[in-house]
């Protein structure tokens, strides 16, 4: 896991070291005329002696791999930092040290969950980033089967306060919240929705990708707040979605003096009952006629 990011192959490993070991040799004999005959070890600034290093690793070399506890501290955890938290788990049970360090943890919880209202508090003495990543963990799956007690969860333990702006930014800067539970618990609380749609950055955002997300939300809204005109039409948000794109394009067809050919009802029936195959006929042939009469669809 953790020591294969130092692994080599035999012969690139083998190379690796008799070239090291060639150069130390010429400036150990340079070195050993310049001296009067004393040689001098190579020098280090930093870091661990490479040089007996690899000595040491020759009795190691079915191995072939660097524990990371040799290497400077910034080093082993900038490797470490490119595990999940399952393998940093399992690479503390070899490098307890460096598989429990607070800036690893904070990073993980910050790449993960980009914001957290305990973020911009004063820490508490003892705090552990590593305890409030397993927390954050744990709410997520809460979150993923009851989006209340989810939410009920991150206030509880103090890693979120529940102001909408607060809730918005963390909802916004995570993708562990299953989509599904995000829409029954934004369905719930419209201020929060408000807010998430303000931290959405819609410039030199093409229009057509912005309104299929809208027209998306809304024909699961639209099912969800009418299950008796659903269940009696047989309507599913699919369908819904096909009709709100063809009564757009039946307006702009019907009001558009550049449009001079315009559909006629059965053509935009037949056109319509291609995509949503389980609408009516005359529930269809109903829309065409509000458009072309009222110039909207009646209530």
């Amino acid at each position: 896991m953790g020591q294969g990011l130092w692994r080599l192959p035999p012969r690139q490993h083998q190379h690796l070291q008799e070239e090291l070991e060639d150069r130390l040799d010429v400036q150990g004999r340079s070195e050993h005329g310049r001296d009067g005959g004393q040689r001098r070890g190579p020098q280090h600034c930093y870091g661990p002696d490479i040089y007996h290093l690899l000595r040491s690793r020759r009795g190691k070399a079915q191995h072939g791999c660097i524990d990371l506890e040799m290497l400077p501290p910034e080093l082993g955890i900038t490797i470490l930092s490119y595990l999940n938290a399952t393998d940093v788990c399992l690479a503390s049970c070899v490098w307890r040290e460096l598989g429990n360090d607070e800036y690893l943890w904070q990073g993980l919880c910050k790449s993960t969950w980009g914001h957290c209202s305990i973020y911009n508090r004063t820490l508490p003495q003892g705090f552990s980033y590593k305890r409030l990543y397993l927390q954050l963990d744990e709410g997520c799956l809460t979150f993923n089967a009851n989006p209340q007690e989810g939410i009920s969860y991150f206030l509880s333990k103090g890693i979120l306060v529940d102001h909408p702006t607060e809730l918005a930014k963390f909802i916004f800067y995570t993708r562990r919240l299953h989509w599904k539970m995000l829409r029954i618990y934004l369905d719930e609380r419209r201020d929060v929705l408000d807010e998430l749609v303000t931290l959405h950055n819609f410039s030199n955002q093409f229009l057509p990708n912005y309104l299929e997300t809208l027209i998306t939300k809304f024909s699961h809204r639209f099912c969800t707040c009418n299950p008796g005109l659903v269940r009696e039409l047989g309507l599913s948000p699919d369908a819904v979605y096909v009709l709100c794109y063809s009564l757009i394009l039946l307006s702009i067809d019907l009001t558009s003096p550049h449009v001079k050919n315009k559909m006629s009802k059965r053509e935009f029936i037949r056109n319509t009952r291609r995509a949503a195959h389980n609408v009516s006929d005359d529930f269809v042939g109903h829309l065409y006629d509000n458009i072309y009469l009222i110039g909207h669809v009646a209530a």
